[in-house]
């Protein structure tokens, strides 16, 4: 077992040092260096105090909770059930959930649902509910009170919120934009595929684009723009193979480009210049920063038998940094110069740092 322990140790160990010689050694961009801050195993339990703050949530291997800037824990335990959590709420939960009880990052209630009326789900700070079937949603108010719910006519694949709005995917292939009274505002269906379906689907922090990834034989990329009361399709992009599950999408670098994944690597789409090129990566993205600030944007790739990549791009689309390391599990998430990463039952911290 401390073998097991030691062996872990060092591996994470000289992938961190790889990160910071490769960084160091290769200005990204110039005069930017990786400097590490903590490295803290997910076995010990840091108090933090009262003054600490924003506290960042992390799901790693059989583990989860919150941790603040200087690598110590509110919460740090082992999952037991279904666990969902966000920045303002957490929740751990029975498959056929009948109590919910939510919960802060310091562990204190803040509401109880009860009589099974769904799963949860936290996004852009608001309480949802997938209904059992999953072909519902509601919204909860803090106090557990049902302020709307909205059926589909079939299954939901993906949910996004952002700007006070909802956008949901179903498996029939369409695409229903909601306001913050549930009340449908645009419905959309990209056709032009063999089985149409929604493989995933986000709204910009502003509610200005929505983007969608559609369909199997052909699958489609498509970005939509607000134009007074509805969205028109700007681009479109016919993928590869394409996949039959749902797929990464994300707004990044302060929504003036789309992260989405597709077959081989990773597609970047740029919004103001309305074009996309195809970033060829070897292996499944297994974790990704959803910033992309400072002109980089930051990816851990899974391969065969453990392996992983820490991946750094310096848009538009030049790979600088490529550093392997060993572990079943990995968290990775960016906080605005702060890069938290996680292995092996560690979680460090990085920082960017100018000099």
């Amino acid at each position: 077992m401390a073998k097991n322990k030691k062996k872990c140790w060092f591996i994470l160990g000289f992938f961190f040092f790889a990160v910071y010689f490769f960084l160091a050694a290769r200005p990204v961009p110039v005069e930017t260096i990786l400097i590490r801050r903590w490295i803290s195993s997910l076995e010990s339990a840091y108090p933090v105090s009262e003054e600490t703050g924003p506290l960042l949530p992390f799901k790693l291997g059989n583990r989860f909770g919150y941790v603040d800037s200087e690598g110590r824990y509110t919460i740090n335990q082992v999952k037991k059930g279904y666990v969902e959590l966000s920045e303002e709420y957490w929740t751990e939960y029975d498959a056929v959930p009948e109590i919910i009880e939510v919960l802060d990052p310091r562990n204190n209630s803040r509401l109880t649902i009860e009589n099974g009326q769904g799963y949860p789900l936290f996004l852009d700070k608001r309480i949802f509910l997938i209904k059992e079937e999953q072909n519902a949603v509601a919204e909860l108010d803090t106090s557990g009170a049902v302020l709307w719910t909205y059926d589909f006519t079939a299954p939901i694949t993906c949910i996004d919120a952002a700007a006070g709005l909802t956008a949901v995917g179903s498996l029939d292939g369409a695409v229903e934009l909601l306001d913050s009274t549930g009340k449908r505002i645009f419905f959309f269906e990209p056709g032009a595929s063999r089985l149409s379906v929604i493989l995933g689907c986000r709204i910009s922090g502003d509610g200005s684009y929505l983007t969608v990834v559609s369909g199997i034989d052909d699958q489609r990329f498509l970005v939509l723009e607000r134009f007074g009361d509805s969205y028109k399709v700007i681009y479109h992009e016919f993928l590869e193979d394409g996949f039959r599950r749902n797929v990464r999408l994300a707004f990044i670098d302060r929504d003036r480009r789309i992260l989405f994944e597709r077959e081989g690597g990773l597609g970047i789409y740029e919004i103001n210049a309305r074009n996309s090129l195809k970033l060829p990566l070897p292996g499944e993205i297994a974790a990704v920063d959803e910033s992309g600030g400072d002109g980089l944007l930051f990816l851990v790739l899974a391969q065969e038998e453990g392996r992983k990549r820490l991946v750094a791009v310096r848009f538009p689309g030049t790979v600088i940094i490529n550093a392997p390391f060993q572990s079943e599990d990995v968290f990775f998430k960016r906080r605005n110069s702060q890069l938290y990463i996680g292995g092996g039952g560690t979680l460090a911290s990085f920082e960017l740092d100018k000099r």
